[in-house]
């Protein structure tokens, strides 16, 4: 079984915005998998998002509602994203221990 400092950190929050973990062995498994899908779409909206917001920003006629529900679209994406390279360094780190 995985060791505690080896748990992965889910793509997603429990209750009350808590951090969820995974313990397992199988990086092939149902979770596992169901978590690789669910950072591959995290990202991939960030990246949508990304490319919206340059057209928002460009955009003259945008207004302050347009910009509010931006900024807000944006800082969930940033969180989403955020956890994912949080989750992915962590298992890089526990894969090569040697690395610094």
């Amino acid at each position: 079984m995985t060791a505690p400092n080896e748990l992965r950190l889910l793509p997603w929050s429990g209750p009350e915005g808590k951090p969820c973990y995974l313990a397992t062995d199988d990086k092939a498994g149902y979770m596992s998998r169901l978590a690789d899908n669910i950072e591959a779409v995290q990202l991939g909206t960030a990246a949508e998002l990304l490319e919206h917001a340059s057209d928002t920003l460009d955009d003259q006629d945008a207004g302050p509602e347009d910009l509010q529900r931006l900024a807000m679209e944006l800082t969930r994406a940033l969180r989403d994203v955020l956890r994912v390279a949080v989750s992915r360094g962590h298992l890089l780190a526990v894969s090569d221990p040697h690395r610094p």
